[in-house]
């Protein structure tokens, strides 16, 4: 079981250690391949990249976070996706044997770094996260909420322009779900992200599998 501070309150170090360590198994099993950051295959994968990147203006160069970047695959989609455009890419993730990887992939690419961690060392033009919220292990629904809003706070505070997530869409009722997986209809989120962070908040689904992705932009100020 996750372990727990004192007065019964989510540890969050025992979380990310606990996430940590499913997702180092996962790559040690599977390598540096979808299966090694628990997605089926590449071109669903990519799917998930095509709608986070939405959120991104590719006509000017910029800067952005990959928060649970795994070892590297949004980086790499970028380079043959959008390499015309300059992007100061940053890869974060709790899995130290995920960074390992990634580096070693990409230790000749300018621009391109990452970093063992929870959370962004920097701020940035943009955030995405893509799958972070799905394995919810042992994770109390409440606990786990309670870390989805300060990941989505976090995510926030260091985007100067806005950040993207994707979640598994609930499914109908009286559809069993896996163990461990966390899903959600998208209005609680939709809302949470307009009325508690103040952002103004795309919803994107129908792209041909169950889940969605939100796009989440900084409002102008007045």
């Amino acid at each position: 079981m996750v372990a727990r501070a004192a007065g019964g309150d989510l540890d969050p170090a025992q979380v990310h250690a606990r996430i940590a360590e499913y997702y180092t198994q996962k790559v040690k099993a599977f390598g540096s391949t979808p299966l090694g950051v628990d997605w089926t295959c590449q071109p669903t994968q990519e799917m998930r990249f095509v709608q986070l990147l939405k959120l991104c203006d590719f006509s000017a160069p910029f800067s952005i976070n990959d928060l649970g970047c795994g070892y590297g695959a949004l980086a790499a989609f970028m380079h043959r996706r959008h390499g015309a455009c300059a992007v100061d890419y940053l890869g974060i993730d709790l899995s130290g044997e995920m960074v390992r990887r990634a580096r070693r992939r990409y230790r000749m690419h300018g621009g391109t770094r990452f970093a063992t961690g929870s959370a962004s060392p920097r701020a940035a033009d943009y955030s995405v996260a893509s799958g972070i919220f799905n394995v919810q292990l042992d994770v109390s629904a409440a606990d786990w909420d309670a870390f989805i809003t300060t990941t989505l706070q976090h995510l926030a505070a260091t985007s100067q322009r806005g950040f993207a997530v994707n979640f598994v869409a609930a499914p109908p009722d009286g559809q069993r779900v896996k163990r461990g997986l966390y899903t959600t209809p998208p209005g609680r989120w939709v809302e949470y992200c307009a009325n508690q962070i103040g952002a103004d908040v795309q919803l994107i689904d129908g792209y041909g599998m169950h889940e969605f992705s939100l796009l989440v932009r900084r409002r102008p100020a007045v």
